[in-house]
């Protein structure tokens, strides 16, 4: 018997959108073995010489105009057309081609562009038959992700199905599955190993990240962060900033015993198992990792749109705090060291009530599509 085909669709606009597509084909390959998974980066697959000069200049703009991306964001209707028409003539003929090449039972993407490009071949090809699933990877719903030719979406709460079913999408075609977050996450390996692998010490933790594209780079909350080195232990994960690696490495206030820097790891997972506190940019699939382990979150300057959005819903759910002061950061060194019995017990409250949230519900989903 032919497996089932599942052609996972991401764009490289960040690294959680991919993360999560390669999340679901992990589950989905643990939850059944009659199941066969692909996952593409479209633009770069489609243009790989053209697509990294694109994410190269979106990534300048996030980071020296972020006011611009609020304004994308904000005006997303008129945005919205003249994507839509620019990503017809760039990718239908050859999302098409891959399409009939691949000839998946069924399509899931995880960034709102693959999942418009393939909802405008559904409308145009009458012989396209693949279900498209749309898993929306932050804690909000915007405009983009939407169309009609979208067979289901898979949503993190409740309170993005209520944004989705605002903006006139079926009940029927909705499911809150919570995001799709890797296996791994959910799994609590022994302390003591993790700490001999990485060379860390047993204290009190603090996770520092930027994403993949190593985004964390606020010298002066770095800088408080690096201060309460003697009784704290500071991991820096800086993904693929190589640059900021190599200053920060040349730098004596990060050169000690109990300050861990590292580059990029597959092992999130790990380092997040054995830490305390997660000081972090609030993408969506970060929060989310962060949420599996149930660790509480420092959220570091939020890009207007997306991460305001989910920088508010984990707020809001008492799973982290904004940085509005230096203060905070303090607040939460002080705790680690004077009540860290109560930061332990908050933490284990946290995993019992993200129960609900199970690892493979988003691949389960989907499974029963294909069946």
């Amino acid at each position: 018997m032919r497996k089932k085909r599942v052609l996972l669709l991401s764009e490289g606009f960040g690294a959680g959108h991919t993360q999560a597509a390669y999340a679901l084909s992990s589950s989905l390959r643990k939850l059944s073995p009659q199941v066969q998974t692909k996952v593409l980066e479209l633009g770069n697959f489609l243009n790989p010489k053209l697509a990294p000069l694109v994410v190269s200049a979106y990534r300048k703009t996030v980071t020296t105009q972020p006011r611009l991306m609020g304004y994308v964001y904000r005006h997303q209707k008129s945005f919205n057309r003249l994507t839509t028409l620019a990503l017809h003539r760039l990718f239908y003929t050859h999302t098409q081609n891959i399409v009939k090449q691949l000839r998946p039972d069924i399509i899931v993407c995880t960034h709102f562009i693959p999942s418009a490009v393939v909802s405008r071949l559904k409308r145009l090809d009458p012989a396209f038959k693949a279900p498209l699933v749309t898993v929306i990877t932050d804690y909000d719903a915007h405009a983009t992700w939407i169309s009609p030719e979208v067979d289901r979406y898979l949503v993190s709460t409740p309170e993005v199905k209520a944004k989705l079913r605002r903006r006139n999408v079926s009940s029927a075609k909705i499911q809150v599955t919570g995001m799709p977050v890797h296996p791994n996450f959910w799994e609590h390996p022994g302390r003591a190993e993790i700490l001999e692998q990485f060379g860390l010490q047993d204290l009190p933790t603090v996770m520092v990240m930027g994403g993949g594209w190593g985004m964390m780079n606020d010298e002066v909350v770095n800088e408080a962060l690096a201060s309460w080195r003697e009784k704290v232990q500071i991991v820096f994960c800086l993904g693929t900033n190589d640059k900021l690696l190599s200053e920060m490495n040349e730098d004596h206030r990060y050169i000690h015993p109990n300050v861990s820097l590292i580059g990029f790891t597959r092992e999130i997972d790990k380092l997040m198992e054995v830490s305390d506190l997660l000081v972090t940019k609030p993408g969506g699939m970060t929060c989310s990792e962060g949420l599996a382990k149930g660790i509480p979150m420092l959220f570091h300057h939020p890009l207007p749109g997306q991460e305001e959005e989910n920088c508010r819903y984990f707020t809001a759910a008492g799973l982290g705090e904004p940085i509005s002061s230096l203060d905070v950061v303090d607040k939460w060194m002080e705790r680690l060291l004077y009540n860290y019995e109560d930061v332990q017990a908050k933490r284990k409250s946290h995993l019992e009530e993200i129960a609900r949230f199970h690892p493979l519900q988003s691949a389960q989903s989907i499974i029963d599509m294909l069946e």
